[in-house]
């Protein structure tokens, strides 16, 4: 009983000192090219995605500014006419009345 309890202990301590280098020595994503040549075309396609997205997002940024400068432009312009067209009143009133 002694001899195979001490069997025992001795199979599962070795179990588990080997276990982490067993871990270690396996691949990250197991079925995968993990050289240098496809770290680099990983790492090139994940620079042309965020290419893509920096180039939306400019697009977008750049959408909305028009926009709101468009609007400005309309509303501005919308003001200086009535301001305008209220002087010219203000001189045509001003000539008809003379002091």
């Amino acid at each position: 009983m002694k001899k195979t309890l001490q069997i025992s202990t001795l199979l599962l301590g070795t179990a588990l000192a080997v276990s982490p280098f067993l871990a270690l020595s396996q691949q990250p994503y197991p079925g995968e090219d993990h050289t240098a040549k496809q770290d680099a075309k990983r790492a090139g396609h994940e620079t042309k995605e965020a290419a893509k997205d920096t180039g939306r997002a400019v697009k977008h940024g750049t959408k909305k500014a028009y926009n709101s400068t468009k609007k400005g432009t309309k509303k501005a312009a919308k003001k200086t006419k009535n301001v305008v067209k209220g002087g010219v009143e203000g001189v045509k009133e001003g000539a008809k009345q003379p002091e």
